[in-house]
C-alpha cells in the first residue's frame, strides 16, 4: 500500500482535519478518506466500543427547581418556615438573598407532591405524571456539583467545561471527535424555545475548534435555518453554479495560504446546499401521525418544546449526533408556586413521549437523553415565607448539589447514584462535579475525555480542563 495513504487511513478524524487544510492535495485527500473513518468511528468509537452513538441533551434554561421536581425532602418540609441553619447562609455564595433566609420546603395541597413510581420506587413529583410513567428508564445524579452560581459561568460551566466565554461547547467536542452520521445534515443541532439568557450562542459555540463543529439552530416555525432557501429567482441549478465558484476561489485561497478555517468555510456551503433538499423535509412534522402528535402533544406550524422534542427524534434516527434542546423560564425566583408547575407541565409529556418513542423504535438504547441544567435552586425561600404571599416567594440559585438525569445510551435505568443531606443542601454521598458529568457522556460515547484535545495556544486543551472521573456506577 502506498504509505502516504497508510498513513492517512491510520491517523484520528482530528488529526485529519487538523492537515487537510494544508493545502489542495490534502484537502482532496481528506475528503475520500473522511466517510471510511466516519464508518469507524461508527462502529468503535473514537477510542473505544460505545454504549450510545448519539445524544438528545435538554438543557432547562435559569435551573428548575430540582427540590420540588425531583429531590423529595420530607425533613425540609417538616421544618418548612423555620430559620435557616447558619451553615448554610453564613458565608455562602447566593446570587440574591441577602438576609438569613427561612426553609422552604415543598408545598403538599393540589397537584404538588411526590409518588413512588416504577418498579424501581424512584420518588418523582406529581408534577411530572407522564415522567413517572417512565422512571424505570431514567439514571438519576442526584449530587451534582458546579462551581459557579450565577447563570452565565454557569451555562457555560457546564456547557463548555470552562466558566469564561471562549471554549467549544460539549456537542461541538463531541462533533470533532465523531463527526454526524449523515453526510446532508450537521452533527450538532440546536433547537430553541424562548431565549438563552446568559451564555447566549456561546452554550453552543465552536471556541478555538474548527467553526464547522458549532451547534447549527434549526426554528420550528419559518424557514428551518436562517438563509437556507434559494433568494426570488435564484434556481436550484443557479445556486449550484454560485457554490462550485466559490468554493474554487476558496480552494486557490486554501492552497496559497494554506488556512485550515478556509477548509471549514467549503464544507459549511456544501452542507448548506445539501440541506437545502434534506432539512425541509425533516422539519415537516405534519408527516407524522395524529397518534404521534397526541403522544407529544404537539403543533405543527408553531413553535413549542414539544415540537422540539419531536424534532428531536427525526433528528436522531437520521444519524444526527448531538440534539441539544434548550428551553427557557426556568428562573424561579418568585411565585414558584405558581410558575414551576406550569413550566413543568409544558416539557412533561413530549419529554416522556421522546423516551417512550425512542424505546418503541429501537433507538433508546443507543440513544442518550440527557436533562440538565447550569445549577439547581436553594431549601430556603428567597422573598416572605409563612406571611401567605406566595408571589413572593421563590429559591435562589443553588450550585451545592442538584438533581440531573440520563436515560438510554448504556445507563443504569430505575438507578438513582449519590444523595444530599436531609434538607437538600449539599451532597453527603457519591458526590458528582460537572466535569465527572461531561466525562461520563463522552465515555458513553466511546470517547476517552483525557484524549479528546485540541493544541490551543501552546496546550492541549479538553472539555474537562485537567479534572473530570467517568462515573462508571451509573453505566449499564
Amino acid at each position: 500500500m502506498n504509505p502516504w495513504l497508510n498513513h492517512m487511513q491510520s491517523m484520528t478524524r482530528r488529526q485529519l482535519f487538523q492537515q487537510a487544510g494544508m493545502g489542495m492535495g490534502g484537502a482532496a485527500l481528506g475528503s475520500l478518506l473522511a466517510e471510511d473513518l466516519g464508518a469507524a468511528v461508527e462502529n468503535g468509537g473514537l477510542h473505544f466500543a460505545p454504549k450510545a452513538k448519539r445524544v438528545i441533551y435538554i438543557h432547562l434554561v435559569g435551573a428548575p427547581s430540582h427540590l420540588d421536581l425531583f429531590d423529595h425532602k420530607p425533613m425540609l418540609q417538616k421544618r418548612h418556615g423555620e430559620l435557616c441553619p447558619d451553615e448554610f447562609f453564613v458565608g455562602k455564595q447566593l446570587a440574591f438573598i441577602r438576609q438569613q433566609p427561612t426553609l422552604f420546603g415543598t408545598p403538599q395541597e393540589g397537584e404538588w407532591g411526590f409518588k413512588r413510581c416504577g418498579q424501581s420506587g424512584i420518588s418523582i413529583s406529581n408534577l411530572m405524571p407522564n415522567l413517572q410513567g417512565v422512571a424505570d428508564e431514567l439514571c438519576f445524579i442526584r449530587a451534582l456539583e458546579t462551581d459557579q452560581f450565577n447563570h452565565a459561568p454557569a451555562q457555560l460551566k457546564s456547557l463548555t467545561g470552562f466558566s469564561q466565554f471562549g471554549r467549544p461547547s460539549i456537542g461541538s467536542w463531541v462533533n470533532y471527535g465523531l463527526g454526524s452520521e449523515n453526510k446532508d445534515l450537521p452533527g450538532f443541532v440546536v433547537l430553541i424555545t424562548g431565549q438563552v439568557l446568559g451564555a447566549g450562542n456561546s452554550a453552543w459555540g465552536s471556541g478555538f475548534l474548527p467553526t464547522i463543529n458549532q451547534g447549527i439552530e434549526f426554528r420550528s416555525k419559518g424557514d428551518p435555518v436562517l438563509f437556507l432557501s434559494n433568494p426570488k429567482g435564484v434556481s436550484p441549478s443557479d445556486r449550484r453554479k454560485v457554490v462550485d465558484s466559490v468554493k474554487h476561489l476558496n480552494g486557490l485561497r486554501l492552497a496559497d495560504i494554506g488556512d485550515p478555517e478556509i477548509q471549514t468555510r467549503i464544507s459549511q456551503y456544501e452542507m448548506a446546499y445539501r440541506m437545502q433538499t434534506a432539512v425541509p423535509e425533516l422539519m415537516d412534522i405534519t408527516s407524522e401521525s395524529k397518534e404521534m402528535h397526541e403522544l407529544y402533544g404537539t403543533d405543527p406550524g408553531k413553535t413549542s418544546f414539544a415540537n422540539n422534542c419531536l424534532l428531536a427524534r427525526r433528528l436522531a434516527e437520521r444519524g444526527v449526533r448531538f440534539v441539544q434542546l434548550f428551553d427557557q423560564g426556568w428562573d424561579h425566583h418568585g411565585n414558584i408556586v405558581n410558575r414551576l408547575p406550569a413550566k413543568a407541565k409544558e416539557v412533561d409529556q413530549p419529554i416522556a413521549a421522546l423516551i417512550k418513542d425512542l424505546k418503541q423504535r429501537n433507538l433508546l438504547d443507543e440513544t442518550l437523553v440527557v436533562w440538565s441544567a447550569e445549577f439547581g435552586r436553594t431549601p430556603m425561600a428567597q422573598g416572605s415565607n409563612g406571611s401567605g404571599d406566595t408571589i413572593k416567594v421563590g429559591r435562589d440559585h443553588h450550585k451545592e448539589a442538584f438533581t440531573v438525569w440520563m436515560a438510554g445510551g448504556g445507563t443504569k435505568g430505575g438507578f438513582e447514584y449519590g444523595q444530599t443531606d436531609e434538607l437538600g443542601y449539599a451532597a453527603v454521598e457519591n458526590p458528582v462535579h460537572m466535569h465527572d458529568f461531561n466525562a461520563t457522556i463522552l465515555h458513553l460515547l466511546g470517547i476517552d475525555h483525557e484524549r479528546l484535545n485540541f493544541r490551543y495556544q501552546g496546550l492541549d486543551v479538553r472539555l474537562t480542563d485537567v479534572h473530570g472521573h467517568v462515573v462508571k456506577d451509573l453505566i449499564a
